[in-house]
């Protein structure tokens, strides 16, 4: 049995607003969702950055991430969509879930 894969769909403004409470620590930045993590050393970073790319590939969802030393910027969006759609939000969800370990 195949799986179907459905193609994501741009969320709209309510939508948004209302997912926005479900990850209080990521910000709504024009057509994407952005948060930083500062760790201790620069190792901690890369592993994280590690541990992201993996949830990531699972998903076939990548975010565009930015490493500064011991921070970590990541910026999740949708390209099909040009913006937003709950791909985004369960990444970011996950993401916050490897923070919260």
């Amino acid at each position: 049995m195949t799986s179907i894969k459905h193609e994501p769909v741009r969320l709209s403004h309510e939508e948004l607003f209302d997912l926005m409470k479900s990850i209080p620590d990521w910000h709504l930045i024009n057509e994407s969702i952005e948060h930083e993590i500062e760790f201790t050393t620069f190792m901690e970073a890369i592993d994280f950055v590690n541990k992201i790319a993996q949830l990531a590939d699972e998903r076939d969802h990548h975010p565009d991430i930015c490493i500064y030393y011991n921070k970590v910027h990541l910026t999740l969006s949708t390209h099909k969509v040009s913006g937003l759609s709950e791909l985004d939000f369960e990444l970011a969800s996950a993401i916050d879930d490897l923070i919260k370990k």
